[in-house]
Parts: structure tokens; sequence; C-alpha cells
């Protein structure tokens, strides 16, 4: 710890990913004592992302200085690939003026805003493991480490998607496997002007791209797998999301997997030359609205990943993480005003939660995630297959009438899919879309 003196604070934040680190900083900057804990040796090592973090969430927090964050590209292009076993059909979309998310490295970013963090006052203890929270009369209101006990009036929990302390403490039970997702990523190193050649960016200039990938596994039996590619200044993050109960019933590796999307003849030149800089692999949850936990209680706060917010459809997870810090923060703050540490107090942090984008899109998209895994195969192996049979036919010239090759198309689509699988896939969608315009 660095500075040993300290061992009583209004706030102790346990984690320094961007939700302990939003938290700290919002109360820090309040007026609050304020101690954040990470338990590895610096910070970013044991964290991981895809590749891009939400501008807006980045403003929230700095409105004035969100510029000095250490980007790599502004993510303006996005790519939705289906992939065939050999072929792809692609859906994108290009917005070279704007600059809403953008392609970080972890290690970076989280030490950058960890060094903010401590220009505002906040305490730092790197190396630090929180083995258990101090309950007095059942309230939270301290941490025991594997040296000491620290006492604070609010304790906020952001130390990730394996939360323990949480778990301890009943806020939240074990994680189902089918609510989980463990991503695989490689780090690959390509010359800066090949990364523009490839992925069709301007030249010299700090725009960048997104590709996500369905299907392409050659597998007879497909899991629920979602395939992320992202560039960087002069290296591409490429990866695979992969369910974990798909992963054991199935017995599956999840880097057999990335190996076998790596040769898909749509992807391998996306990546070819790249020197392979970092393997790395993380938890994701997915359980969504339906499996959020118990959020605060007397004297303590959930936020992040620990309390499982993600967006698995538009792949958000960081810009949950700010706000929820920030959220989390702010009510703490309200708390430390009135001197009532209850769970009564801190349930503002629930509405506060409630009131934003975070649980009412969580809420919208509760059954969308389910409904797709319950049609893995038709959504990573079908209908790939079946969108780049039509476009063979739309760009192609046989020679044959239009309207034979189409009703043909027609005719193997009805024969190869059955009505009751038709029928599942259709009501999967509806209550997809639905679900989310509701």
């Amino acid at each position: 710890m660095e500075d040993n003196k300290a061992q009583n604070f209004d706030v102790i934040v346990v984690g320094a990913g961007p939700c302990g680190a939003a938290a700290a900083i919002t109360a820090a900057r309040a007026g609050a004592k304020v101690l954040l804990i990470e338990r590895s040796s610096y910070v970013g090592a044991k964290n991981m992302i895809g590749g891009a973090v939400f501008l807006t969430a980045l403003k929230e927090l700095f409105p004035d200085d969100w510029e000095s964050a250490p980007i790599e590209r502004y993510i303006n292009k996005h790519t939705w690939s289906l992939l065939s076993d050999n072929s792809s059909v692609e859906i994108s979309c290009n917005f070279p003026d704007e600059f809403k998310s953008a392609s970080i490295f972890r290690s970076k970013f989280d030490s950058w805003l960890v060094e903010k963090a401590k220009e505002e006052g906040v305490y730092f203890a790197p190396s630090t493991l929180v083995k258990n929270l101090i309950i007095r009369e059942d309230r939270v209101c301290g941490v025991k480490t594997e040296l000491e006990e620290i006492y604070a009036s609010v304790v906020i929990l952001a130390d990730g998607v394996n939360s323990l302390l949480a778990r301890n403490i009943g806020l939240r039970d074990e994680h189902d496997p089918k609510d989980m997702v463990l991503s695989v990523k490689e780090t690959l190193k390509l010359p800066k002007e090949v990364i523009e050649e490839r992925f069709n960016i301007k030249k010299g200039s700090k725009n960048g791209a997104a590709v996500n990938f369905l299907g392409g596994l050659s597998l007879k039996d497909a899991p629920f797998a979602l395939g992320f590619m992202y560039t960087y200044s002069d290296c591409i993050s490429f990866g695979l999301g992969v369910n974990l109960e798909d992963l054991a019933q199935m017995g599956l590796n999840p880097s057999d997997l990335l190996e076998k999307l790596k040769e898909h003849p749509v992807v391998a030149p996306l990546i070819e030359g790249g020197e392979l800089l970092e393997y790395s692999a993380h938890l994701i949850p997915e359980g969504g609205y339906n499996k959020l936990p118990k959020l605060c209680k007397d004297g303590v706060m959930v936020a992040g990943d620990a309390a499982g917010f993600v967006n698995g459809v538009h792949f958000e997870g960081t810009n949950f993480a700010i706000i929820s810090g920030i959220y989390a923060a702010q009510s703490a703050l309200y708390a430390l005003k009135i001197k009532d540490y209850s769970e009564k107090t801190l349930k503002l942090y629930e509405k506060k939660l409630k009131h934003s984008f975070i649980l009412k899109d969580l809420k919208s998209y509760r059954n969308v995630m389910e409904n797709l895994y319950f049609r893995a195969n038709s959504l990573m192996n079908y209908y790939p297959k079946k969108a780049s049979s039509f476009f063979k036919i739309f760009t192609g010239a046989n020679c044959i009438p239009k309207r034979e090759e189409f009703r043909n198309f027609i005719f193997h689509f009805i024969k190869d899919r059955s009505l009751k699988e038709l029928l599942c896939d259709i009501k999967a969608f509806l209550s997809a879309v639905f679900g989310v315009l509701k």
C-alpha cells in the first residue's frame, strides 16, 4: 500500500478496472477519502477486452480530458460476416467522421485510469488480495486483506466476473455455465500500412475497423460462438467467444476453435503474416437481466462485470462498467452525506441504474441471448450457408433463367428445414426483436 498510515476511509473500492477506477475517481473528486485495491501487481495484468471502449461513457467521466486516454484507433467501420465453409456474406457500415468507440489495450488504458485516480487523491494499493469483507452488526464496514483489516463507511465491489466477495455475502449465486462465455484472443503484430490496406483504412489516420464473425467453424453441430477482430495502431486482436456449456457438452477446446477460424479462407488473408504478441482468455457474464445479482446490502454495492452488466448482443461491457462505477460512487457519496449506510439508502444506486440505459437495455434484451443460444446451429451453420447460396445466384450469370435458380433455392430451403425447425427459428427471431421493442 502506498500509504500505510491510511487505515480508515470513506470508500473502499475493490478492483482497479474501468468500473473500480471510475467509482474511485467520482468519489474522490467530491472530497471522499478513497482506497482503490487491486490484487494484481500492475493494473490490467488480468484484464482482457475484445478491443473497444465506447467513448460516451469515457466522456462522462472525463468531459474535458478524455482524448488523453491511450486510444489506438477510432472504430469507424463495422462489419458483420456470415461465414459458410469457404465464403462469406458481409454487412458493413462505415462512419469515417464519427468517433463513438475506440480500440484500446487494457493494460495501458487501466493504468491511465489509475493514474487519473491518484491525481484525484485516491490511495492505490496494488498486489493486495482482499480475502474477506469485514461485517459488524450485519453491515459491511471494511475489508480484510492478507496483512490487515481496513475500514470504510462504504465498500464497492468491482472485482470482476468471478467476484467471490459478492458471492460470500449473498449478493449473487454461483454462475451457471450456460450464462458464461469464455473469450480467447490473440494479439497479432502487423505493419501499420498493412493494416490500413487490408481493412481499407485511410492512410495515416487514427480510423479503425471491427469485424464480427458468425459461423465458419466447419462443425456439424456448431457451438454458440462469435468471432471478433479489432484493429490497433500496428497490430490486430482476433478472438472468439464460446458458451461454456457448449464447450463442456461438446468436448471442445476454445483454442482449437480459434485455429479453425484462423484457417477460414476469408479470415486467413486478414491475419496473414501476423506475429503473435499475446494470447489471453477471459470469462464474460451473459446471464443478463434475468440473472442479475442483488446490487446492494448494508454498507456494500456491486458493479460492473461483478454485477453481470454486459450486453452480449452489442458487445457492450466497458461502458456499463464505467457508468455503473460512477453511479455506485454517487450513491456512496449520498450515504456519506446523510451518514446512513444502510441498504435502504444505498438503493439509490439501484434507482439510478433503473433510470439509465444499463438496466433498461438489459431488461429489453433479457431473452435475446437465450433465444439465440437455443438456435445456435441455425445461426452458426444453416443461415450463413443459405445466405452464401442466395448471393451466388444473385451475383452469378450461369446462363440459366433466374426464376429456375431462385425456385430451386426456395425448394431446397424448405426441403432442408423441417416446418418445426423453421417455426422455432422464426419464433426465436421474433421474440428477440419484439423483446427489445417491448
